[in-house]
């Protein structure tokens, strides 16, 4: 299983820890960043093997700018992390940029906050971004903007964002390079007994209890944040493998096949994903309420959700936003992406897609909700 996951990937997220990129926060590990570089080039040329599309979400930026100002512990003030990662990002983008255009690649900075894969908008305009970049052959390096957020700075963040990227681009499989093997079944410093897990299902309530408390004081994740990282990437697909960061040639060895570090498998179906994270994931703001003729059409025929067969709105939403489909009788049946906000969905109610220009006073998408972006959900 290991070797198929990793050879097959054409589409992979790779994130690395404070501690790998700082060296144990003592400044950015030049050698090691050009390791890690050296690798993503050799993927993203199919040295040898096929051609990977490969995204870089890197820690590090608030590690680098306690360094730069000569901190010797983490802050807890919000506005201290802030400027300590502004000071950081500088040095951070800048090595990332050297290394890779040494190696013949161009990369590109992305600065991303959870708010914006949480606002369907601005996650589709993400997505856009990243996707055009692939296709030029650009690698993108992201990070968390630390230096505009306040709540997102938190324990374990980048492997968090990490799995949304993976989710947010459809990757094949998530990369966490760690200071750490892989997973044990207990804290090998403490328990002899310990044994290394080479290969478990993502999303397994058991490896949570394996995976123990916070790791190092320069980046505040540990190997529970790298289980339910795994967890949230499966969501939508993708495998994840946990493995050492300096482990020579750690890139190319994976997706040549061989098994490092602790591989998580997804068990969820990439074509089932998209519709699995609108069911189970995501908020409604919202819903719309169809007569008997809609609702057979979405129950029986997989048909799109249009206007004219929708009796009601409810709740305030914006385009692109999650909302339920009810029946008459007020049981959800469906949930979908909005093609219209609340206030255009009432004038559109009842009304065929002919009517659209003159009520909205510009033509759109005919269906209220595509069938692409609607899951059903009840009976």
């Amino acid at each position: 299983m290991a070797s198929n996951v990793l050879r097959d990937a054409r589409r992979i997220v790779v994130k690395v820890g404070s501690s790998l990129v700082t060296n144990e926060g003592r400044g950015l590990d030049e050698t090691a960043i050009a390791q890690w570089c050296r690798q993503l080039a050799a993927l993203v040329r199919g040295d040898g093997q096929v051609r990977r599309e490969v995204i870089m979400v890197s820690s590090g930026a608030i590690a680098e700018g306690m360094k730069r100002l000569g901190w010797t512990s983490r802050p807890k003030e919000v506005h201290e992390l802030q400027a300590a990662a502004a000071v950081g990002q500088m040095g951070l983008a800048q090595m990332y940029e050297t290394k890779l255009r040494e190696q013949g690649l161009g990369s590109a900075q992305v600065l991303l906050t959870h708010a914006d894969l949480a606002d369907r908008e601005r996650y589709l305009n993400a997505r856009s971004t990243l996707l055009t970049l692939l296709q030029l052959g650009v690698l993108p390096v992201i990070n968390e903007n630390d230096t505009v957020v306040n709540d997102e700075i938190k324990f374990g963040d980048n492997d968090t964002l990490g799995a949304l990227v993976a989710n947010l681009v459809e990757a094949d499989v998530l990369v966490i390079l760690t200071d750490q093997k892989g997973l044990y079944t207990a804290d090998p410093r403490k328990d002899p007994e310990a044994r290394f897990v080479h290969e478990a299902r993502a999303g397994d309530p058991a490896l949570e209890a394996m995976a123990g408390g916070a790791g190092s004081s320069i980046g505040k994740g540990g190997m529970i944040t790298k289980i339910l990282a795994a967890k949230r990437a499966a969501g939508s697909g993708a495998s994840t493998v946990i493995a050492w960061g300096r482990e020579s040639d750690v890139l190319v060895r994976l997706v040549q096949g061989e098994a490092i570090g602790t591989l998580l498998v997804a068990q969820t179906a990439k074509t089932q994903a998209r519709k699995q994270w609108m069911a189970d994931h995501l908020q409604l703001r919202g819903a719309v309420v169809v007569d008997a003729g809609a609702a057979a059409k979405l129950r029986g025929e997989g048909k799109s959700l249009l206007p004219i067969g929708m009796t009601a709105v409810e709740g305030e939403f914006s385009r692109g936003d999650v909302i339920a489909v009810r029946d008459a009788q007020g049981r959800e049946i469906a949930r979908g992406l909005a093609n219209y906000a609340s206030a255009e969905a009432r004038l559109l109610c009842r009304k065929p897609s002919g009517e659209f220009e003159r009520l909205l006073g510009y033509a759109a998408e005919p269906e209220m909700v595509h069938r692409d972006n609607l899951v059903l959900t009840g009976a």
